[in-house]
């Protein structure tokens, strides 16, 4: 691992929040099963961890910043020739996990208080869905008084969320501890607010609009009873492929920000050690 060194980043213009998309999107295509594979892994896996009665709900969240990682190195491992193998998904535990563990308390903290925040709005309704009280049906999230409260729940998260998103490349790559990478990711991400807010707008589009325009025309011709899961079925290879492309995406952007000049090294994939060994 690295030793702790300055992360200087640069501002990008507005337009960089198209480009990482589009270059994500680029590499999941040219080597797309490998990278659903690794993505249906980390779900399979999620899933056996939040099984486990009584912990497994609040464990489960806690990991995902460690599995950041995995997607991380395989992302490094495919610019420099390689493939995205499964083995990849496992290179956090390798890390600097305590730090990983951290990042992860504060995002489940942080998006706990944000959806807590939302009686504020709707007197707990939204909460009472989400815990199963309330039958979460289109219905009950179609009223303007959930809506309003999911949107507050929205901005009251988007720190943590911010603050998260390049944290585990600074453990990893950069040597960080989680307070400095946590710190550092939301400056990153204050200061290149242009692209932060495109990318975010391109996110809403092709993660909440696109799938209501498919969802409603799918309503126009299925049974009423049967559209939801009409939709969902049709919908579910384009979730697979828009959320690799966000996992791949992590990495261009902080590729991107935080290592802007430095060439990638094409001879071959990397040897087998965790990324932070390195990368510059």
């Amino acid at each position: 691992m690295t030793a702790a060194t300055p992360a200087p980043f640069v501002r990008r213009d507005a337009s960089r929040g198209v480009h990482w998309l589009r270059e994500a999107y680029a590499r999941l295509s040219a080597q797309r099963l490998p990278w659903l594979l690794l993505l249906m892994l980390y779900y399979l896996l999620l899933g056996l961890v939040d099984l486990v009665p009584v912990v497994g709900g609040v464990v489960a969240p806690l990991l995902k910043p460690v599995f950041a990682v995995g997607f991380l190195a395989a992302a490094w491992t495919q610019e420099r020739g390689g493939t995205p193998e499964l083995r990849l998904l496992f290179r956090g535990f390798t890390a600097n996990v305590p730090a990983l563990l951290a990042i992860g308390v504060v995002f489940v903290g942080g998006v706990g208080l944000a959806l807590l925040a939302t009686a504020l709005v709707d007197g707990g309704k939204t909460l009472d869905l989400l815990s199963g009280k309330l039958k979460p049906d289109e219905a009950a999230f179609a009223t303007g008084e959930v809506q309003l409260a999911m949107l507050f729940a929205a901005v009251c998260a988007t720190p943590v969320v911010l603050a998260i998103w390049f944290a585990p490349a600074l453990v990893v790559f950069q040597g960080f501890g989680p307070v400095r990478a946590l710190a550092t990711s939301l400056r990153c991400c204050l200061a290149n607010w242009r692209a932060v807010s495109v990318y975010g707008l391109m996110l809403f589009f092709y993660g909440g609009v696109v799938p209501g325009i498919v969802t409603g025309l799918v309503a126009m011709v299925a049974p009423r009873d049967l559209a939801f899961t009409v939709a969902l079925l049709v919908l579910m290879p384009y979730f697979f492929l828009f959320v690799a492309t966000l996992h791949i995406s992590d990495y261009v952007s902080y590729r991107d920000l935080f290592h802007a000049d430095e060439p990638a090294d094409a001879a071959g994939a990397p040897p087998d050690a965790p990324p932070g060994d390195q990368a510059g």
